[in-house]
């Protein structure tokens, strides 16, 4: 049976990013209609359904505490809902994955893919011995790499030759005011390395985006707690080096009073940079190019939320988001965490 253009899908979740950023990429684009929504509590499933246009059709709400026929197991028994966007707390969104790929939706996740890498492999087995039989994908939400200032600066790199160093940095603060500390499962986070798991895998996806085919292949960490309410640990200072030799830093704390973000690679012909909203190339013989890139507002989300769709349309994966291509993020981000567990111990990486 064919796929219906648009996909009727239905959004799983009521928190922060659905609201700002999830609903507005579905109702943007062409290739989805929303069909449903469910959270743990009707509560937040209304409040989500609420920020819908008046014009929209109907769109029915689902949750733990409505009642007889209103569960996620009776929203997945639908027929008509062909995908389920997923967003919730890091360590229960993998059994809402599971289930929703055992009744035969395609699956669309917000990052990391799971808690920790062990327990990701294990869900990646699970779907791949079922989504021939079952037809069904699992796309797994990276939006840094669909960022056009990332993009350009990754295939701008790849015309400068071998990489032969990087620097990457990204530094900010996390206060207790901030709007996404004050979600219950960031305060008292079940999962491994807290806020710098869940904000870092998007650094260490930018990472692997501008290294390109010349992969990390060993990395070397340190770690710290700079605020304690970020605990168990808020920075982390590595070295990573690639499987052709290439040495470089990265370095990411959520608890520093410094603020940049900054991807610099060095190739053989040149250097690039993007820092901030602006990106530039050093080319070797001395010229520079700049580039500036005004910032827009759910830059990245849009366009992920968008190739899912298409991609589900077309009856394939986008290889951008595969969930393979996300457990790299994630085996990077957590080795140079454990590494800093155990005071700067060489970690080899297997999944790049």
């Amino acid at each position: 049976m064919s796929t219906p253009t648009p996909v009727p899908i239905a959004i799983i979740g009521g928190g922060i990013f659905i609201k700002e950023q999830h609903l507005p990429a579905v109702l943007a684009t062409p290739y989805l209609s929303l069909k449903a929504i469910y959270s743990r509590s009707l509560k937040s499933a209304n409040e989500t359904s609420q920020l819908l246009p008046t014009s929209h059709g109907e769109v029915e709400l689902y949750s733990e505490d409505s009642g007889p026929g209103k569960s996620y197991k009776d929203l997945l028994a639908r027929p008509d809902i062909v995908g389920v966007l997923i967003a919730l707390p890091i360590i229960v969104q993998p059994e809402y994955i599971e289930a929703a790929l055992k009744a035969g939706k395609h699956v669309f996740s917000e990052k990391p893919i799971g808690p920790e890498v062990e327990s990701a492999k294990r869900l990646i087995s699970y779907y791949r011995s079922i989504a021939e039989e079952k037809k069904v994908t699992w796309a797994v939400a990276e939006q840094f790499r669909f960022l056009p200032k990332y993009v350009w600066g990754a295939q701008e790199a790849r015309k400068l030759g071998k990489v032969i160093g990087f620097n990457f940095r990204v530094f900010q603060l996390a206060g207790k005011d901030s709007k996404y500390y004050q979600t219950e499962w960031r305060q008292k986070p079940a999962h491994n390395y807290g806020f710098l798991l869940d904000g870092g895998v998007h650094a260490a996806a930018a990472v692997r985006l501008f290294l390109g085919d010349d992969l990390p292949d060993t990395v070397v960490g340190y770690s710290f707690l700079a605020q304690q309410h970020l605990a168990p640990v808020d920075t982390l200072s590595a070295l990573i080096k690639t499987k052709t030799g290439a040495v470089g830093s990265f370095n990411c704390s959520w608890g520093t009073t410094l603020k940049a973000t900054e991807y610099s690679i060095a190739l053989e012909n040149g250097s690039v940079t993007v820092e901030g909203d602006k990106g530039w190339i050093l080319y070797k013989d001395g010229r520079k190019e700049e580039k500036d890139f005004p910032f827009m507002r759910g830059s990245g989300v849009l366009e992920e939320v968008e190739a899912w769709g298409k991609a589900i349309s077309e009856g394939k994966e986008n290889p951008l988001i595969t969930p393979e291509t996300t457990l790299g993020d994630l085996e990077l981000l957590e080795y140079m965490l454990r590494s800093g567990d155990e005071n700067g111990q060489v970690k080899k990486l297997q999944l790049q």
